[in-house]
């Protein structure tokens, strides 16, 4: 008898620690059922989602902050889990994040698979070349070039579709990886959004060495990712709206760009808020 209460206790004991364990603050996407919320951004764009050691800086940081707090969380119950464009589809349909604020361009075919909240901000694709480069002046200077982005983005193919047909690409996981082969001499052109090319160019390390050429040839809508089921997607849009009306969203802009000589466009800046779908 003594044996099977042990035994009951133990069995017991086993599955409140199995239930606690799904509830665990692990970053796992579960969101408000623990106080917490999982954000996902990138952690190589400086200026804009950036990890140095254990802190987290950038203008989607910051906009992620500012929703988070109007979703109900505080700082300190935000966990930042990396998403590498590659992955981000999969991090939000397999909730394990709760939103995605990392230079996520709203479109179409994304939208098949994750929902949008925004747009917060409106890009526009450039090219950054080095310091001293003159025969590159746009997408379509591009033949028999090498042209670097990285894993899981469309901008370089979205270039050898529409401009320059023979221009040959290259891929590295970050966009720090393709700086380097640029100022190596190993690819003679990256390309991603003016505003995160901007944010790369100022770096010390950077400076004077590269320059964005300057011309922007798409337009691109940044917006929130969110799960598919999500239940926060107005919640979110309010949220934007009143950051923007409050003036936290130029001095996020502001604060983060300083020093990079970037400028958004002003005619589509800052943006409204699309309806939710």
């Amino acid at each position: 008898m003594r044996k099977r209460l042990l035994g009951a206790i133990a069995l017991a004991a086993a599955s409140a620690l199995a239930l606690a364990g799904c509830g665990s603050d692990d970053g796992g996407g579960s969101g408000s059922g623990n106080g917490k919320i999982t954000i996902g951004i990138k952690f190589d764009q400086p200026g804009l989602g950036f990890k140095d050691g254990d802190k987290y800086s950038g203008f989607d940081v910051d906009v992620a902050t500012y929703i988070a707090k109007k979703l109900g969380y505080d700082a300190d119950q935000i966990t930042w889990k990396e998403s590498p464009s590659a992955q981000r589809e999969t991090l939000l349909s397999t909730h394990q994040v709760d939103m995605i604020v990392a230079t996520y361009s709203i479109t179409d075919e994304r939208k098949k698979t994750v929902a949008f909240a925004g747009p917060y901000f409106v890009a526009g694709q450039d090219l950054l070349v080095k310091s001293d480069n003159t025969d590159i002046t746009g997408p379509d200077t591009l033949d028999g070039k090498k042209l670097c982005s990285v894993t899981g983005s469309t901008s370089a193919q979205k270039i050898k579709d529409t401009y320059a047909n023979k221009v040959n690409l290259v891929e590295y996981p970050g966009y720090a990886e393709c700086v380097t082969a640029l100022t190596s001499g190993a690819v003679d052109a990256v390309t991603t959004d003016d505003i995160i090319l901007a944010g790369l160019a100022a770096q010390p390390a950077n400076k004077g060495k590269v320059k964005v050429v300057g011309k922007p040839f798409t337009t691109e809508n940044y917006g929130v990712g969110l799960p598919k089921d999500n239940k926060t997607c107005q919640k979110i849009n309010d949220a934007i709206t009143s950051m923007i009306d409050d003036g936290s969203w130029q001095k996020f802009l502001d604060t983060n760009l300083e020093g990079t000589g970037y400028k958004p466009d002003a005619s589509k800046n800052p943006p409204k808020p699309e309806a939710c779908a």
